[in-house]
């Protein structure tokens, strides 16, 4: 395929207000991309968008706040950016939250938010954009995974079942969207500064203590400019890589995934307590 050619495309990018999302934003204007921010956070939304306005006041960016666990109204707020834009050339679905506790911690219900959220919405807002990009020339697709969705540590089983689905439905998207000429790159972000530790979700029966060690062990991790991963994803978007990874972290532990699919757990532990 041809390089993607952000300049004068529609992109429309989840979980804007922050993080990668945010970064993302600022990127794609800078590329000259025109944009639909989503995010449920309103407030750090408009935010953005008023930087975003201020810089490049030639481009057409919208605010489109949003609940993404009201899956069933994606469709509606589909109608709403094409009726702003009237096409769309990339979708990026990169918003995402975290539950951390063992499966025994967690409720049903805690473990289904997640699953909404991080892959459900994601089903649900390629299907109500793909006519868009159909219709677009050499439009692209992404969704963005995570570590989590190479590994599964202990930990993150509502958080790493939504990030395995992501891999999987993309990589099956990949073989049927390409041969039509849409792009489509899965992206797995290693340990990049945002907000995802301190804004996490914890299950029900994760006691406090227990709740605070793994913030901070969490955050530890947390070591890569989000603007720094922003660009890593969006060149890799303009060469239209089928996978992207984040970080030198993302690197290394698909490398040990793929060397040791049964027993990284056994290599990962000593490499944690020495913090790589």
């Amino acid at each position: 395929m041809r390089p993607y050619v952000f300049a004068g495309g529609v992109a429309v990018l989840t979980g804007a207000a922050s993080g990668i999302g945010r970064a993302l934003a600022t990127g794609l204007a800078a590329r000259g991309s025109h944009l639909a921010l989503i995010d449920r956070d309103e407030a750090g939304l408009e935010a953005v968008t008023a930087g975003l306005r201020e810089l490049h006041p030639s481009l057409r960016v919208t605010v489109h706040p949003f609940d993404l666990t009201r899956t069933a109204q994606i469709p509606a707020l589909a109608g709403d950016v094409l009726r702003d834009h009237g096409r769309v050339t990339l979708l990026v679905n990169n918003a995402g939250v975290a539950l951390g506790g063992t499966f025994e911690q967690l409720t049903l219900e805690e473990f289904d938010w997640v699953m909404d959220i991080n892959f459900r919405a994601v089903v649900a807002l390629t299907k109500a954009f793909l006519p868009a990009l159909r219709s677009s020339l050499d439009a692209h697709l992404v969704n963005v995974s995570s570590l989590f969705g190479l590994i599964g540590p202990a930990g993150q089983s509502a958080y790493s079942s939504s990030k395995f689905a992501v891999r999987g439905f993309t990589e099956v998207l990949r073989q049927e969207l390409t041969p039509r000429g849409i792009g489509v790159t899965a992206v797995f972000p290693g340990g990049v500064r945002t907000g995802i530790a301190r804004n996490a979700r914890v299950g029900a029966a994760v006691s406090a203590a227990e709740t605070q060690a793994g913030q901070r062990e969490f955050e530890r991790l947390l070591r890569l400019d989000p603007a720094e991963a922003a660009a890593i994803i969006l060149r890799g978007v303009e060469r239209r890589e089928a996978r992207v990874l984040v970080g030198s972290d993302a690197r290394l532990l698909d490398l040990l995934a793929r060397l040791f699919p049964a027993s990284y757990g056994r290599v990962l532990e000593p490499l944690q307590r020495r913090g790589t």
